[in-house]
């Protein structure tokens, strides 16, 4: 039997600085809403293995690189973790009990068993909320080393980060004091927040709506004031049948963002909703 393991109480967590919160524990949190019963003292058990098999080939006297593939060789190619390529946008590639026993993830999930196994080691890998696709960070000497880790953590080059970058710009490839504020380092809270947007937004397409509403309210116990979480939570509250919880929280978010882009739209479905009321009193 596993020890206990008790995981953080979602309703402390807003309280704590950004980097404060365990990213590893609050990881299994998410996945705990989806699976009841997940065991978080065994999976945080195994990446205390992971880095354990790991540490005596790291205490020789060998190179930052030398360790990195040592790292990489040993997350990747034995025990196996990669990329879900065949299946993306199936949700388990971001719950980490799911990650640790499929071996597959998306890149901010793998990321984080990359960052959680390193951190045991006493390396400073940081994430990056790149757009389009996660990547992780170490800083060095004279400067940073950007990694890949859907794709076995393979270092990834500045002119390869312009091109990766330069769709979501426009088209234009970033100039360097650009690229830098795009491979700023996430705090966990920022992870953590990447995490459920990626789960909201594939709940949002199946029309799953109480998981949209569970993305959405782990979201807010994050960070309150997330104007788009409200939206969402309420358009799912609405759709569940949840009028006065709706009401409130399209309400607040025309009081976050009044200029709003979908204004007119969320003040239509204000508008039925108070209709909806009316006819259920």
């Amino acid at each position: 039997m596993s020890r206990s393991h008790p995981l953080p109480d979602w309703n402390a967590l807003a309280t704590l600085g950004d980097d404060e919160l365990p990213l590893l524990d609050t990881a299994l949190l998410i996945a705990r809403d989806e699976y009841p019963d997940l065991d978080a003292a065994g999976y945080t058990a195994q990446v205390d293995t992971y880095a354990e098999a790991l540490r005596p080939q790291l205490d020789r006297d060998i190179d930052l690189p030398a360790r990195l593939t040592a790292i990489n060789r040993y997350l990747f190619d034995e025990l196996g973790f990669a990329g879900n390529n065949v299946q993306y946008d199936d949700p388990r590639n971001s719950y980490l009990n799911q990650v640790v026993d499929r071996k597959l993830g998306i890149p901010i999930s793998l990321a984080v068993i990359q960052i959680e196994v390193t951190r045991r080691l006493g390396m400073a890998l940081e994430g990056i909320s790149f757009p389009g696709h996660f990547l992780v960070r170490l800083p060095v000497d004279d400067g940073i080393l950007v990694l890949d880790p859907y794709n076995k953590g393979r270092p990834v080059s500045a002119e390869e980060l312009r091109e990766r970058a330069s769709p979501h710009l426009g088209g234009q490839p970033p100039d360097d004091q650009q690229l830098l504020q795009i491979l700023a380092p996430a705090t966990h809270r920022m992870i953590l927040m990447r995490m459920l947007r990626n789960l909201k937004g594939l709940y949002l397409e199946q029309g799953d709506w109480e998981r949209v509403a569970r993305s959405a309210d782990r979201l807010l116990k994050l960070s309150p004031d997330t104007a788009e979480a409200l939206r969402d939570r309420g358009l799912a509250y609405r759709e569940l049948g949840h009028v006065k919880g709706a009401r409130e929280d399209l309400t607040r978010y025309l009081q976050l963002l009044p200029e709003a882009e979908d204004l007119d739209a969320v003040r239509a479905t204000l508008i039925d909703l108070g209709t909806a009321r009316t006819r259920m009193n």
